[in-house]
């Protein structure tokens, strides 16, 4: 997972025509941690598409202007435009984010 490091590397990142995944999280949170137990299998069978990270308290005002409310967050963008955002409850288990994954992505 490539990490995003800027709002401007950000931006870039969400212009593009494919969908892409953005996971938001934080060095402190525990349940960023268990998430990243599970996820690189989900990024094994979601290889077609671009997967970043971006830590929350480095890379400021990117999770208030898209109500991460809660991390880890999972968020869908396509085109500049937020399509599609999985808040933290519900990413504490493979199955929650697969079924994500699915329903938005097939």
């Amino acid at each position: 997972m490539k990490a995003i490091e800027s709002v401007d590397q950000f931006n870039e990142v969400i212009a593009s025509e494919d969908p892409v995944i953005i996971k938001f999280f934080a060095d402190w949170c525990p349940d960023c941690k268990r998430m990243d137990m599970f996820i690189g299998d989900i990024m094994e069978q979601y290889n077609q598409h671009e997967w970043y990270q971006v830590n929350s308290d480095e890379v400021q005002g990117l999770a208030e202007k898209y109500e991460v409310m809660g991390i880890p967050s999972l968020l869908i963008f396509q085109n500049g435009e937020k399509i599609a955002h999985r808040h933290s409850a519900y990413t504490k288990t493979p199955d929650d984010v697969l079924e994500f994954l699915k329903e938005q992505l097939g």
